[in-house]
């Protein structure tokens, strides 16, 4: 059987269509909206080095945001392009990690499809919040991962790819914390599986020849907690509320257990909190914004695309399945990266949770999704291998105005025409 094509072009030319996408109405609204009015002023106090702010959550995304606001101006565009090249980053990072990790050209471009109309990265990669760059860095940090498995020749080099977007994904937002461990601890099961007999210095063996486990452990773990640490030094010359400084922590160390004890305060009830049952089941939403804006009523809504966030849940069943019965490693990986992803808010004792702590998850089963369509589509069922991809870009489309701030002709009471459940108003 000759080996599949790449579709790099493709995986490029549906990334640059996105992008494009992204940008219609990117200064819209003009003004700060939803949880803009915190990222926006604490990167504008990054940049003046004035007061630490938002020390609850960590500085990358923040910066991401200051460098924006840098280079084009304290405007909506400068707030919010740093999110768009972010959700770029992941789509095409997204798709080159299931390419790398199954060699399926067709489930490749169908999760592209996919994620660009699932509606969370289209949404949170239009807004100036952090998830959007946590879920950047996750995807590249998997994309070099996979490759370090399917190509060992540049496996260390990967590896270290791998390492340092891990660390940068950490220092976005902690919700990747769950996946920080997973990388390491695979590498070690798997060489601990091979059986050398020094299975620590040998650089035998599966899963990425050449490297032994003590230079695994470097890349995927020291590298990482050290760039996540880097990203930490600004927070030393704030004038106020800085390491070190008046009315700051004394160290880092303090600062996380400043940041803990902020995140744990939080338990005041809120309109749109949910629980991961609901998120599971498409059954909540969160308004990011509806009011008249701009010369118009105007509303941006996270919820999962209703067709592809059902069908992913018989997905990532089936994927465990594949993964452990038909050993199939994209397919138990999929399902694996949902489990964890997932299982972290079903044990976290976060008070308040909201529906973009799915996100990760999310990522997980729409790749479960596309690998199921690609072995659709090689047993001859291309109809329903399709379908899908169709009525999820229809879907996408039929919401496209409550997704992207479009003006609504029909007023305040426009929403009701896409709010098919209560629960989503």
């Amino acid at each position: 059987m000759p080996n599949p094509r790449d579709p790099i072009v493709w995986c490029g030319a549906l990334t640059a269509a996105f992008l494009a996408l992204m940008l219609v109405r990117i200064g819209i609204p003009s003004k700060p909206f939803f949880d803009e009015g915190h990222y926006v002023p604490a990167a504008r106090e990054y940049l003046a080095l004035g007061k630490y702010v938002n020390r609850e959550h960590p500085l990358l995304g923040k910066q991401l945001i200051a460098l924006g606001i840098a280079i084009l101006g304290d405007a909506p565009v400068g707030w919010r392009l740093p999110s768009v090249l972010a959700g770029a980053a992941a789509l095409f990072a997204g798709m080159r990690a299931l390419w790398f990790a199954s060699r399926d050209r067709f489930a490749t471009l169908a999760y592209g499809v996919l994620i660009a109309t699932g509606f969370y990265v289209f949404v949170n990669a239009r807004i100036a919040m952090l998830d959007i760059f946590m879920v950047a860095f996750t995807m590249i940090a998997y994309w070099q991962l996979a490759a370090a498995l399917r190509e060992p020749e540049r496996g260390r080099l990967r590896l270290a790819l791998a390492g340092a977007a891990l660390g940068l994904a950490l220092a976005a937002k902690w919700n990747a914390a769950p996946l920080l461990v997973l990388p390491g601890a695979a590498f070690f099961i798997m060489r601990l599986r091979a059986g050398r007999r020094r299975f620590l210095t040998s650089t035998r063996g599966a899963p990425v020849p050449g490297v032994s486990l003590i230079e695994a452990a470097l890349w995927l773990g020291v590298l990482p907690l050290a760039i996540y640490a880097a990203t930490f030094v600004p927070a030393f010359f704030f004038a106020e509320n800085g390491i070190g400084g008046a009315g700051g922590p004394a160290n880092l160390i303090a600062l996380h257990t400043d940041a803990i004890r902020l995140q744990e305060s939080v338990v005041k009830t809120h309109p749109y909190m949910s629980r991961w049952p609901q998120w599971v089941l498409n059954t909540r939403s969160i308004w990011y914004l509806y009011e008249p804006v701009d010369g118009a009523q105007r509303g941006i809504v996270l919820i999962g695309n209703p067709l592809t966030m059902t069908l992913g849940l018989p997905a990532v069943a089936w994927a465990a399945y594949a993964g452990i019965a038909k050993r199939d490693a994209a397919a138990g990986a999929a399902a694996l990266l949902y489990a964890v992803t997932l299982g972290f808010w079903i044990l976290s004792d976060k008070p308040i949770q909201f529906l973009y702590h799915y996100f990760l998850p999310s990522m997980a089963l729409l790749a479960a999704l596309a690998l199921a369509l690609g072995g659709l589509w090689r047993l001859g069922y291309r109809w329903f291998a399709v379908l899908p991809l169709a009525g999820s870009a229809a879907l996408f489309a039929y919401f496209y105005p409550i997704l992207s701030a479009a003006p609504l002709a029909e007023g305040e009471r426009a929403f009701i025409r896409w709010m098919w459940l209560k629960s989503w108003s």
